[in-house]
């Protein structure tokens, strides 16, 4: 049996966030999320770990990141640049702006050749998460698939947050997604402000994407065709992004991919902002006063 890959998501410097936020440390003895999912990972049964990356962070991200794993699995690199498009197409000039997950797990191409998972390098999804797509991976299905969490426990008290909400069928396979930009808490619920001023009114009860989700190596060739399409739609401008949640609902709705809603019990969190920082680390500390982790994951 093959076991899957994990495609971890670190190009991005958190702008938001202010600095590297993927090598921040938030557990006791200077472990980052990344370690956190890293641990989960390799207990569930991943056997490899591709890392997305920029070239201007690679020598700071290997030493720091990188070098702590490959002594215990296989560790590979993707690269992620504005100018990594396909033939005929061109950077904008002035854009600075990456051009989203959709484009990100792209790059893997090649690097990944066996079915995995894709994760943010900056969210902490849980022991759980893990396994439940571990399994869903090892199952031989072609079934792509997404852990959903639920929504009002992943909102920030920080500020407004990105989230995509799904709608979920009798069998728990997606069958559309809303990628929501501005979503905030709303008394009990919550609310999602449009471009447009427009509110959109939320339970908080919604299964949402965090970007935890499980594919087969026939995903490359879908992402290469809608990229395009993204790109011939918006690739003159110089913040769209092309959201992998996006791109899985159009490959849904368009009956090319069939994808599994995997429910999760475990809470997610995330460092958006600075200020959930402090957060992270409590929870962190209260997951390992529970048994559930190490006080030192690494020996």
């Amino acid at each position: 049996m093959t076991k899957p890959t994990l495609l971890v998501l670190a190009a991005g410097m958190g702008s938001r966030y202010g600095g590297l936020k993927q090598i921040d440390p938030v557990g006791p003895s200077g472990e980052t999320i990344i370690d956190y999912s890293i641990f989960d990972a390799l207990r569930a049964g991943f056997g490899k770990l591709v890392f997305v990356i920029r070239k201007d962070i690679e020598q700071q991200f290997r030493e720091i990141v990188g070098a702590r794993f490959e002594k215990r699995i296989a560790v590979e690199y993707a690269y992620q640049e504005l100018d990594k498009l396909p033939p005929g197409y061109s950077l904008p000039a002035g854009r600075t702006k990456p051009w989203g997950t959709t484009h990100a797990i792209l790059m893997a191409q090649g690097v990944v050749n066996e079915p995995f998972a894709a994760i943010n390098a900056d969210d902490f999804y849980g022991q759980q998460a893990y396994q439940l797509l571990a399994h869903h991976l090892t199952s031989g299905t072609p079934d792509y698939a997404m852990v959903g969490f639920i929504l009002k426990n992943t909102l920030s008290a920080h500020g407004s947050v990105a989230r995509g909400v799904s709608r979920v069928n009798a069998d728990n396979y997606l069958t559309h997604i809303v990628e929501m930009m501005k979503i905030e808490p709303d008394g009990n619920g919550a609310k999602d402000t449009g471009a447009d001023g427009s509110i959109t009114r939320l339970s908080g009860e919604e299964a949402v994407s965090m970007n935890f989700w499980g594919f087969t190596p026939a995903l490359f060739p879908q992402l290469h065709v809608e990229f395009e399409k993204f790109l011939k739609r918006a690739g003159g401008e110089q913040k769209s992004e092309c959201y992998i949640p996006a791109t899985i609902g159009e490959l849904v709705t368009t009956g090319q991919a069939k994808c599994k809603v995997l429910r999760t019990n475990d809470s997610w969190f995330g460092v958006t902002y600075r200020e959930d920082r402090p957060q992270v680390v409590e929870s962190i500390r209260q997951l390992i006063a529970q048994g559930k982790y190490p006080e030192k994951l690494w020996a």
